[in-house]
């Protein structure tokens, strides 16, 4: 955890944070309005979505009302906006949030299906959404992958548990096939239906 930012206590979600907070950290002035792998979406598309749904995650657990905006529809306008505020806003409510979890108990509610889950794995359902969309921030802005092999296997872990039935409502794109020689972190985005080459060119 970088100094002054709230540790949730999950390896994986802190991880996950992280990776997106280098990835927004490292978004050029110009470079919000570059497409991503997120079909359709910019840059601040993505990220608003991504801030979004930590706060979604965190509303689920607290009570505490959502974001207030729809992640699933969001602007791109970036006028006004403090990129790190805003993120770290977000970020500081979902560790926060995740940090007051008793890790005794069988299932915590989610934003989402079945919204309800084991604390490991809430946890670092909520650690994916962040990881994935840093690594589409990164790929599309030039960066390298915020994404290593040793948070890529336990977000495997839990993609395996969630994503199959958020597919049809667009969540995430039809698995892409393995292809030999890929290490841990392309099996996972190919599995969320990301190409692990994909490139704004």
């Amino acid at each position: 955890m970088s100094d002054g930012m709230i540790s949730s206590g999950w390896d994986v979600l802190d991880a996950s944070h992280d990776a997106l907070r280098t990835a927004v950290g490292a978004v050029p002035a110009d470079g919000w309005r570059l497409p991503t792998p997120c079909e359709d979406w910019t840059v601040a598309q993505v990220f608003q979505h991504a801030v979004g749904d930590q706060i979604g995650f965190a509303a689920a657990l607290t009570g505490e009302p959502g974001p207030d905006f729809n992640p699933f529809a969001p602007t791109g306008e970036m006028e006004g906006v403090d990129p790190a505020g805003f993120l770290e806003d977000a970020l500081a409510r979902a560790a926060t949030a995740w940090a007051g979890v008793d890790r005794g108990v069988a299932e915590v509610p989610t934003p989402v299906p079945p919204h309800k889950m084991s604390p490991w794995s809430g946890s670092a359902a909520c650690g994916l959404d962040a990881a994935v969309h840093g690594w589409d921030i990164a790929q599309a802005t030039g960066r390298p992958s915020p994404l290593t092999p040793e948070l890529a296997r336990p977000l495997l872990e839990v993609a395996r548990e969630i994503v199959e039935p958020l597919r049809p409502y667009g969540a995430y794109a039809a698995a892409l096939a393995p292809e030999q020689g890929d290490d841990d972190v392309a099996v996972l985005l190919r599995y969320l239906g990301r190409d692990p080459r994909w490139s704004a060119s």
